[in-house]
């Protein structure tokens, strides 16, 4: 079953005009969120992005950004060991939920 976090949250970025095409972000990436088309990487899964910054750290040409550990999708994670519900206090109420 491939996870999926809260819709439109991942901080990751693309810069295509860098891409090379090295494809080292598919190799990396444990949640398919990326794919090849016409010898450039583009993101086809967004919200399948848990934030690791695995592609980040790995792309020779710097195409890639992720501010891994932040937002929503980390505090669902935390949540996953806690098992406490996700706060990442993004919340307008002040309740400290997630969004």
């Amino acid at each position: 079953m491939k996870h999926k976090y809260l819709k439109n949250v991942s901080t990751i970025s693309f810069d295509a005009e860098k891409c090379t095409g090295c494809k080292r972000c598919i190799e990396v990436c444990p949640h398919g969120v990326f794919d090849i088309t016409d010898r450039k990487a583009q993101i086809v899964d967004k919200d399948s992005c848990m934030e690791c910054g695995a592609c980040a750290l790995n792309c020779p040409v710097n195409a890639l950004e992720v501010n891994a550990g932040v937002g929503c999708a980390a505090a669902i994670i935390i949540s996953w060991f806690t098992g406490k519900e996700p706060a990442c206090g993004c919340s307008d109420d002040g309740d400290g939920a997630c969004c």
